[in-house]
């Protein structure tokens, strides 16, 4: 006589109530994390290794804080701490391609655009690293040019002012009277894709 098939045990997750195994399809998987890992290792086995390397790293570290390095156990001489603590500053400058993160230069960048063959469009760029709120910049500029100013996203997701008309004419000795922290020479001009110098 064959033998009656026992019932499927399904394990539930408590944080967001699906079967284990469909966790990462759900909306909290970051929290199930803990619980998986815990209870489930064998469902998310690359959780796990993750969670592993990482208690690894913590130890290293702490190791290093105290000037022991994690091959000095074996009885090798330990790495000079300050070694390590150079390399993790390069680390944490690299960006995804491989290029160095520059801090931003305190400078002002004007920019003059040319839309339609006559319309005219004056950007000024980096006035917020001086401080500056740009809302209030652009209602500044805008009165004193009586022009349209706005702030707006520019190509590399920072703010900007956006003035409509060319004003580079005056735009120097306004910035430099309205907000005296801005040096003259930390202001410039683009001018045929070179940055020249407005002072």
């Amino acid at each position: 006589m064959a033998e009656k098939p026992q019932p499927v045990r399904v394990l539930y997750c408590p944080v967001c109530s699906l079967p284990a195994e469909y966790c990462e399809f759900g909306p909290d998987f970051e929290k199930c994390k803990p619980w998986l890992i815990e209870k489930a290792p064998d469902l998310y086995p690359n959780l796990v290794k993750e969670a592993n390397d990482k208690e690894a790293d913590k130890v290293s570290e702490q190791l290093q804080s105290v000037g022991i390095s994690s091959t000095g156990v074996d009885g090798s001489a330990p790495a000079a701490p300050s070694g390590t603590s150079t390399a993790k500053q390069e680390e944490v400058k690299r960006l995804p391609g491989g290029k160095i993160k520059k801090k931003d230069k305190q400078e002002v960048v004007i920019e003059k655009v040319v839309r339609n063959k006559r319309k005219c469009v004056t950007m000024v760029k980096g006035l917020d690293l001086f401080g500056v709120k740009l809302s209030d910049a652009s209602k500044k500029l805008g009165k004193k040019f009586a022009t349209g100013a706005s702030v707006v996203k520019g190509p590399t997701e920072k703010e900007q002012i956006d003035v409509q008309g060319d004003i580079s004419y005056d735009i120097v000795e306004f910035i430099t009277d309205t907000w005296p922290d801005v040096p003259e020479t930390a202001i410039y001009f683009i001018e045929d894709g070179r940055k020249v110098p407005a002072a």
